[in-house]
Formats: C-alpha cells, sequence, structure tokens
C-alpha cells in the first residue's frame, strides 16, 4: 500500500515513456520529502517510530533516525526496519501513544471511505508526532495512473479511461483526497503542502 515500493505513487507500473520521466522526479520528490520529514519531526535515534502502510520498503529505507518499526495488512519478509508488524491499520496492536512518532505514506487514498476516520483515530491514537502524506485530490496528474485530470471526470468515464494508465491497481480502489478531507480526519495537525511550481502536489498531516 506504501508509495515508496516503486519511482511513482503506483504499486506496479507498466514500462513506458510516462514512467521513465515520471520515476527519476519522484525519485527527487522522495528525496525531498525525507528533508521535510527530518526538519519537521526533529527524530533522534532513541525516538520510537511506526510506519503505518510500509510496503516491502518504506521509511526504513530512507535512513532516517530512529527505530522504524512497519505495520502493512500483508506479511512483508525480509522488511529492513527494526521490526514488522503484520496488523490491520484499523485497529492497530498498539497501546495510546506508544510510538514518539508515526509515519505514513500515500496510505489514505487506498482506505475504503467507510474506513477512513477509524484509520485516521488509530494513526492519532498511538503516535505523540504525525506525519501523514497523501497525493491531493486537486493536482491535475492522477499520480497512480498518471493520467492528466481522470480523477475529475465522471466515474463511468473515468473507469473507462484508467486502462490507459500506468497503474496495475483498480479504479474503484483509489479515493484521492484534498486539504479539506485531511484536516477533518486529523484536526489537531497543521497541513503542509508539497508543491510542484505554484500547485499543490500533495498533502502532509504533520503533529508536531
Amino acid at each position: 500500500m506504501s508509495g515508496t515500493e516503486s519511482g511513482v505513487y503506483a504499486t506496479a507500473v507498466r514500462p513506458g515513456l510516462r514512467t521513465r520521466v515520471a520515476s527519476p522526479l519522484a525519485r527527487r520528490a522522495r528525496a525531498k520529502r525525507r528533508r521535510l520529514y527530518l526538519d519537521l519531526m526533529r527524530c533522534s535515534e532513541r525516538d520510537s517510530v511506526l510506519d503505518v502502510g510500509c510496503g516491502s520498503m518504506g521509511l526504513a529505507t530512507l535512513g532516517v533516525p530512529g527505530a522504524v518499526t512497519g505495520v502493512d495488512h500483508v506479511q512483508r519478509p525480509g522488511y529492513p526496519g527494526h521490526r514488522f508488524v503484520r496488523a490491520d491499520a484499523r485497529a492497530l496492536p498498539f497501546s495510546d501513544h506508544e510510538f514518539d512518532v508515526v509515519y505514513s505514506n500515500s496510505l489514505l487514498e487506498h482506505v475504503s471511505p467507510t474506513d477512513l476516520q477509524r484509520v485516521a483515530a488509530e494513526i492519532s491514537r498511538v503516535g505523540r508526532r504525525l506525519f501523514v502524506q497523501t497525493p491531493n485530490r486537486r493536482f491535475p496528474i492522477e499520480p497512480h495512473a498518471l493520467l492528466p485530470l481522470v480523477h475529475w471526470l465522471p466515474r463511468r468515464l473515468g473507469r473507462r479511461l484508467w486502462r490507459l494508465g500506468v497503474t496495475g491497481e483498480s479504479y474503484e480502489n483509489i479515493h484521492l483526497l484534498d486539504a479539506h478531507d485531511l484536516r477533518r480526519l486529523f484536526p489537531d495537525a497543521e497541513i503542509v503542502r508539497e508543491r510542484v511550481g505554484p500547485l499543490t502536489k500533495s498533502l502532509i498531516a504533520v503533529r508536531r
């Protein structure tokens, strides 16, 4: 579920020009996000960090301080962090404020809208500080399919065009959020914007 698994947001992509162009851009964006995380979270080696929706790599591969525990809904053999816990993000098996930092990258848009509030509440419950990123619905390029405007179209038309994109993910399984949605999920957090020129590419809920 984590967008850190590939060069672009999609977890499975078709090779081609769009993927080749997007991959180096995504790597630079990933490095920039790492710097932002370090600046905002101010972690030390003594901090405990939870990566919700870690995928097979996630935050543990970014060279950040702290002991990183990865959580995902499927088993991740060889996870490179401090430890891995297979769990449902709707019911995290941790105590209140057990972690100094909870990090989540490109997970929320894959959660069913009926479960979003529950997942956000669990993320808030187990962490003192938060860094929760999701792509911005108002950015004109759909970040999984790498198609312009497809996520703004009526669902019937968007579904038909989706097959032209690079992703192997289902159109119905992606529900992009905007700043209002993220603020509603994390009302005590600051919303930080990652920009491409004047446009907001993704949004981060930050509780310091």
